[in-house]
């Protein structure tokens, strides 16, 4: 975003599968205004409790609502934001096209399209690194894995994959960015280092090093591309 807009520039962000908010409410201290879509009942009373504790400033600048990915047609015009972000969703979505295709309708002209996506090119490095031999030959062969439930996947951390996440290539995603009219303008490797890291394990002394070491392969060939996910970004034509 910061390399896109203007510096200072407010912008109106729709967050599609936003969790518990804790990226909304980043956004907003950051002055934009956000609206925030979840479908789950207990995730999104957890948002609506972290933006409670928010100064009345930030409260404001935030909208929570309740529904689906694909159903923002319903909630929204075409056109009514600057950035579409969709973090952590396609991967529990069987045929996710039509929602990417949904979700670029909602973009002012030149607007940006962020999704968030698990690595189909690279399903048997995390296997392969911990030891699962087994697990990593069988990846080799696996194109895509029917979803589960965001909520029995850990909808809390939607990015900690659950066994039913399937997965997309980014060879895959970029045509259908280009057949939308949105057409890639970036993408990088998100969890090159990092996959094997427990979620509860203690935060390293050096952890600055450590994210700059992940930001550098994130966005650097060969690295990003056997990243866990990959960030693509598309921009509306």
């Amino acid at each position: 975003m910061a390399g896109r807009f203007p510096l200072g520039r407010r912008l109106r962000v729709l967050d599609v599968g936003m969790g518990r908010g804790s990226q909304a409410l980043r956004l907003a201290r950051l002055g934009h205004q956000v609206t925030g879509v979840e479908q789950d009942a207990t995730v999104i009373a957890a948002a609506r409790r972290a933006l409670a504790d928010e100064p009345e400033g930030i409260r404001e600048r935030v909208r929570l609502v309740q529904g689906e990915g694909r159903d923002t047609g319903v909630h929204f015009l075409p056109g009514s934001f600057d950035v579409v972000l969709c973090h952590g969703v396609l991967m529990y979505v069987a045929e996710p096209d039509p929602l990417v295709a949904g979700l670029a309708r909602m973009l002012a002209p030149g607007g940006l399209l962020s999704l968030l996506v698990r690595n189909g090119d690279a399903l048997a490095m995390r296997p392969g690194l911990t030891g699962d031999w087994p697990g990593a030959l069988a990846a080799f062969g696996t194109t895509a894995c029917l979803p589960r439930s965001r909520t029995e996947s850990n909808a809390g951390n939607p990015l900690r994959l659950g066994l039913g996440a399937r997965a997309d290539r980014l060879s895959a995603l970029t045509a259908t960015l280009a057949g939308i009219a949105a057409p890639l303008h970036a993408w990088y490797g998100v969890r090159v280092f990092t996959d094997t890291a427990v979620d509860d394990g203690e935060i390293p002394d050096d952890l600055q090093t450590l994210l700059a070491a992940e930001e550098r392969a994130g966005r650097t060939d060969p690295y990003r591309s056997v990243a866990a996910l990959l960030h693509l970004c598309g921009v509306r034509g």
